[in-house]
């Protein structure tokens, strides 16, 4: 099994995390944790966001990964930081060559058949379906699936607690990106970690 693929069959979500405040980073981390949710996502889309990659990285069981990263600057930065895999909205050959290099587990976004075919180009199976609610949904991700059999997926973008026990009845769905789990603003440890208990049982 790939390293990518360990990460994605560890918990049926993984929390798409966008942090305002680096201080609030080991709080999230440590109820998203207890709730069942190891694999953390923390997106590239604020300022703390490295921060507060470094400070989850402190947090027993935590896996931490950076998001929303979009060039080769942007993945040097996040592995830098102590990110332990790679999540991209999209796909370039730029990018995918200097993730493949890198080593890390990488998840590039794909919405398409196009830029999965590029990603296969680079030896990559393993991909985000982003924006998954907005790209023609699961049944687009079904037609995709048709050609390419040999590929899995993290649907992300759109889905919520309602919608995530349809993707991930589809078996080349391994896990679903999640970024209802953590509200913004203060967090709430004891919401936070019921939110994920009730994403964790979407797997049983």
């Amino acid at each position: 099994m790939k390293p990518i693929e360990t990460i994605m069959r560890t918990a049926p979500v993984i929390p798409v995390l966008v942090i305002e405040d680096a201080a609030h980073a080991v709080p999230v981390a440590r109820a998203l944790v207890a709730g069942g949710l190891r694999v953390l996502e923390v997106t590239l889309r604020t300022p703390a966001a490295l921060d507060a990659i470094r400070a989850m990285r402190g947090v027993e069981g935590a896996i931490v990964g950076a998001g929303t990263v979009t060039n080769p600057c942007d993945l040097k930065a996040a592995i830098d930081a102590g990110a332990e895999f790679i999540v991209s909205p999209g796909l370039t050959a730029r990018l995918g060559e200097a993730a493949v290099a890198s080593g890390i587990p990488f998840l590039p976004g794909t919405a398409n058949a196009a830029d999965i075919m590029t990603g296969l180009d680079l030896g990559l199976t393993h991909f985000k379906f982003f924006p998954a609610a907005t790209s023609g949904g699961l049944p687009a991700l079904k037609a995709l699936c048709g050609p390419f059999h040999q590929v899995k997926f993290c649907p992300t973008g759109g889905i919520n607690l309602a919608s995530a026990a349809e993707w991930l009845a589809f078996d080349p769905v391994l896990c679903v990106g999640g970024s209802w789990l953590v509200p913004k603003g203060a967090p709430d440890e004891a919401a936070i970690e019921a939110a994920a208990h009730a994403a964790f049982g979407l797997r049983t």
